[in-house]
């Protein structure tokens, strides 16, 4: 079963809360709404899916994740993939949503994956964040990076927007490369207060010199897997709907 979930930003407040989720069992797709839905002010619900309490299902993937995804008839589909280093014949509708987050433009949605364990670790690949917001000499100096460099967390506790921002940054010499992505934060603050900084490993698994700025640097982020440690446990990921 593989699970996303889709991100909602106020308007008004400008923060981001998880409003729904995805499932698909490899034959059929469900979407929940999610209790952040409810929590959210302004929040309206996706075209014709009105009722927040219901569960959708369908043999092909929704049209609101469907116009998400890059067809295979565009030109630059295959610099996509090479860009999110995968290969088309094991790449599903789901993969693509996981990584490249389902964004358009100036869009109010996002999308990500609940992360799974994987032999007792916790295992995640993502793209930094907010490199346009980098100041122009930390942005100059990203073409000094190389596949593999080891990354740094840097928690940014005076971000006036998000409390749980994540700076990264390069170790030697120091330089700040951009943002840890939102969703995986309260993650990344589990993790360093439950695990021996040693053991937290981030490098970088790719550098897309061709490519937006959104897909310019692949990451892996690996760890032990903390005891009792539960993501997207909060109550904005709990589904409305009685499964």
């Amino acid at each position: 079963m593989k699970t996303i979930f889709v991100a909602w930003q106020n308007h008004v407040d400008r923060k981001w809360i998880p409003v729904g989720r995805l499932s698909f069992d490899g034959e059929l797709y469900s979407f929940n709404y999610t209790q952040g839905a409810l929590l959210a002010s302004n929040f309206v619900p996706f075209g014709r899916m009105t009722d927040l309490s219901a569960t959708y299902k369908s043999n092909e993937i929704f049209p609101l994740f469907a116009n998400r995804i890059l067809s295979k008839s565009r030109p630059e589909y295959s610099n996509l993939l090479k860009w999110l280093n995968v290969e088309d014949n094991e790449f599903l509708p789901m993969d693509m949503l996981a990584l490249t987050e389902g964004r358009r433009g100036t869009d109010t949605l996002e999308m990500f994956p609940c992360p799974q364990k994987f032999n007792n670790k916790y295992v995640m690949n993502f793209f930094v964040h907010g490199i346009r917001h980098l100041p122009e000499i930390a942005q100059n100096e990203l073409h000094r990076l190389r596949k593999g460099d080891p990354l740094s967390l840097l928690p940014d506790i005076q971000n006036e927007y998000d409390e749980f921002a994540i700076l990264l940054r390069t170790n030697d010499p120091v330089s700040l490369v951009g943002y840890c992505p939102r969703y995986l934060a309260k993650d990344f603050y589990s993790i360093l207060h439950n695990v021996r900084p040693q053991l937290i490993k981030i490098n970088i698994t790719q550098i897309n010199k061709d490519a937006p700025l959104q897909f310019k640097l692949l990451c892996s982020f690996t760890s032990p897997w903390p005891e009792s440690f539960e993501p997207c446990s909060d109550i904005t990921f709990q589904p409305i709907a009685n499964e």
